[in-house]
């Protein structure tokens, strides 16, 4: 049986810990934050970004990254734009490096499976992502994810292992088409949540969920995903989810800039990270070089910076020429 280590102790890492210690399985949970490690250590339970929730007594925390150094596997869970820097502090050993977070690193563009590759060429890469609220996997209700490495045994081996009776891991070999997926929808998600913010009508949602579904797939395709995985857990999936529920960062956050509110406030006020705020810009600059047409996250780019308001970008986009669906 595989032993895990999880990094991050943000609510998503906290709820895939509990998850994989639900069974008695010793998990040992990295956390930059000492008091994440106090609280689950001394109360069994993760008052800062998961409270209320009681933890396994077979989930350890820790604040040493050496501590892992037991761990067969490791599931990371950081903030995409911090990955490199916590990875880089990791003594890997060719362990299978598991990622669970989304989005693309601003500096370089890349993938979170590219960042891993340049900084542990020795592990093994594969990304867990679908659609999944943290509150709900840590209180062990049904999930379904995609699991996705080009190591189809090593694939097959994890999913045996992370499954659980309430957490069901779907194999693909599509890295890229799951990396998208989670980066795309979190930006389009910040798009749902203006659409309910402005009060738009569940109309315009609709429209919104299947026109960003075409601009994820147009992007997708052009970064080498299949359009099978798009159109799956990691993405479909995970876009319905994000758009519908304030219990995603993301879309409170484009709910609050529905509601006049200013990005740098709503931003500001986050004990959480919305990933789609730093995802937005680098996956548009990444489109426009690959002349890959993606309105809406260039509009959600524009509220996020300031520079036009929500009256603007709702105005041009229902004025762009007709065209076929596609």
């Amino acid at each position: 049986m595989t032993s895990f280590g999880v990094i991050g102790g943000g609510a998503w890492g906290t709820a895939l810990a509990q998850m994989l210690a639900s069974e008695g399985a010793p998990v040992l949970l990295w956390a930059r934050e000492t008091e994440v490690v106090e609280s689950v250590n001394t109360h069994h339970e993760n008052t800062l970004f998961l409270r209320g929730l009681a933890l396994s007594p077979t989930l350890r925390a820790t604040s040493d990254l050496g501590d892992l150094d037991a761990c067969d596997a490791l599931l990371v869970v950081t903030p995409a734009q911090h990955m490199r820097s916590v990875l880089a502090g990791l003594d890997a050993r060719g362990r299978p490096l598991i990622l669970c977070s989304k989005g693309m690193e601003a500096k370089t563009r890349l993938l979170m499976s590219d960042v891993a590759a340049e900084v542990h060429r020795d592990s093994p890469i594969a990304v867990l992502s679908g659609p999944t609220f943290a509150h709900e996997v840590a209180a062990g209700l049904p999930a379904a994810v995609t699991l996705a490495s080009a190591d189809e045994p090593l694939g097959r081996r994890l999913a045996k292992d992370i499954a659980r009776p309430a957490f069901r891991p779907y194999l693909s070999s599509d890295v890229i088409g799951a990396e998208i997926g989670g980066a795309v929808k979190n930006v389009l998600a910040i798009a749902c949540g203006v659409v309910d913010g402005a009060g738009l009508g569940q109309n315009a949602r609709a429209a919104l969920i299947s026109r960003g579904f075409a601009e994820m797939t147009r992007f997708g395709l052009a970064k080498g995903a299949h359009a099978e995985t798009l159109a799956g857990l990691a993405g479909l999936g995970d876009l319905v989810l994000t758009c519908s529920s304030t219990s995603s960062r993301n879309f409170s956050l484009g709910k609050g800039l529905g509601e006049g509110r200013s990005a740098k406030e709503l931003l500001a006020d986050r004990n959480t990270v919305a990933e789609g705020a730093h995802s937005a810009p680098v996956v548009l600059a990444a489109a426009r070089e690959m002349r890959v047409d993606m309105p809406i996250v260039a509009a959600v780019g524009e509220l996020l910076a300031g520079t036009r308001d929500v009256r603007e970008v709702v105005r041009d986009l229902l004025a762009r020429p007709l065209k076929s669906e596609r």
